[in-house]
């Protein structure tokens, strides 16, 4: 089965009544988790954006307990995970703010790993390929909130 375009879904979504569009909601809910979560961030948490980069930022500290530290090639696919889980994250909320401020924070836990991954390459390559990201993202928001996240910034850069 070939997908519809946004256009024709659109279309289709605009002649649909309330209980249909319902329906089809929670559909797509029971469908998929990606989709469960989606509608729980834009039906719950969407009014909360401190709230849920809180949330976030718990469930990347729990992630971040769990590390596997035998070996950097453990370690390495734990923080690729949550990497991934943070940028699902990201796309749900759709500001940069919310994107900048848990990406600082994945870096700063990162950092703080033990053992440390200056000693890894694949690690230290995908801390740095992070930072650069994020000074990229910081030029696009307000000059105050520049400031601020270009002072957190600073303090990830290793010595």
């Amino acid at each position: 089965m070939k997908a519809a375009s946004l256009k024709e879904l659109k279309s289709e979504l605009s002649h649909a009544t309330q209980d249909e569009l319902l329906q089809i909601c929670l559909h797509l809910a029971k469908f998929k988790k990606e989709n469960k979560e989606l509608l729980t961030y834009l039906l719950l948490e969407a009014e909360n954006e401190e709230g849920y980069i809180e949330t976030v930022q718990a469930e990347m500290d729990a992630l971040f307990e769990t590390i596997n530290t035998s070996s950097y090639f453990y370690m390495k696919k734990t923080v690729r995970k949550i990497l991934r889980m943070v940028k699902t994250n990201i796309r749900y909320s759709k500001k940069k703010p919310t994107e900048i401020e848990l990406l600082l924070y994945f870096c700063e836990s990162l950092k703080n790993v033990k053992p440390s991954i200056r000693h890894s390459l694949v690690l230290k390559n995908l801390y740095n390929r992070e930072l650069l990201s994020l000074e990229k993202k910081i030029k696009v928001v307000h000059e105050d909130l520049q400031f601020e996240y270009n002072q957190q910034l600073k303090e990830l850069y290793f010595n």
